[in-house]
């Protein structure tokens, strides 16, 4: 929360010692609008969506979730418009980043190549499992990550989120960094790179 687009960015270029970038695939770093965020005794903040406060064990804030999702749903048509076909299309975030990616996904667009999730949760009652729970059909792949270190979002809340979701058939995996506070690794970061290419191939131009 409060971090920008660009800052996160500029966040992973120090990590990597250079930025994030794939030969074929377009990363866009979107940044919330600022809101009166509670937590933060209502000051403004540039926060995907509000909470009541940072526990799981609450409920969500769904009318700034929804809203929320409404907005980057219309990014995600603009690169539609512009000819990158939806199973091509990953999403994905760090912290509150990645539990709006989860809304996104799995309750609007279920047909995205992937979705990551690095040091997030979602809520005990989440609209994302009530969402699920009516689910047909496949959904695609969360790989998350999370430190056993986070004192912000505790690691249990990151793992029974995991948990959650598995029991309600989304293919995932948790990887687990010993010692990671809430903040991201370079291991992490080149992992994510590996599954990012795994999810998004190369695209072989087909010859007859």
């Amino acid at each position: 929360a409060g971090d920008t687009g660009q800052g996160a960015r500029t966040w992973i270029k120090q990590i990597l010692n250079q930025d994030m970038a794939f030969q074929h695939i377009k990363v866009i770093y979107p940044t919330a609008p600022a809101r009166p965020y509670t937590p933060m005794k209502g000051a403004l903040s540039t926060v995907w969506f509000d909470r009541y406060k940072i526990s799981n064990d609450c409920p969500e804030h769904t009318e700034t979730i929804d809203s929320m999702c409404h907005g980057l749903t219309d990014l995600i048509n603009e690169e539609i418009k512009s000819g990158i076909t939806k199973n091509r299309i990953l999403v994905g975030g760090f912290s509150m980043g990645g539990g709006m990616a989860m809304h996104l996904a799995y309750r609007f667009h279920r047909d995205v190549a992937g979705v990551f999730a690095l040091s997030s949760f979602l809520n005990k009652e989440s609209s994302v499992y009530q969402a699920l729970n009516r689910n047909e059909g496949d959904l695609p792949e969360l790989f998350q990550c999370h430190g056993t270190a986070d004192d912000l979002v505790l690691y249990s809340w990151g793992e029974e989120t995991n948990k959650m979701l598995k029991s309600l058939g989304v293919p995932t995996t948790l990887h687990t960094f010993p010692n990671l506070n809430h903040e991201l690794s370079r291991t992490e970061i080149e992992k994510l790179k590996t599954w990012i290419i795994k999810k998004l191939p190369i695209e072989v131009a087909k010859t007859n």
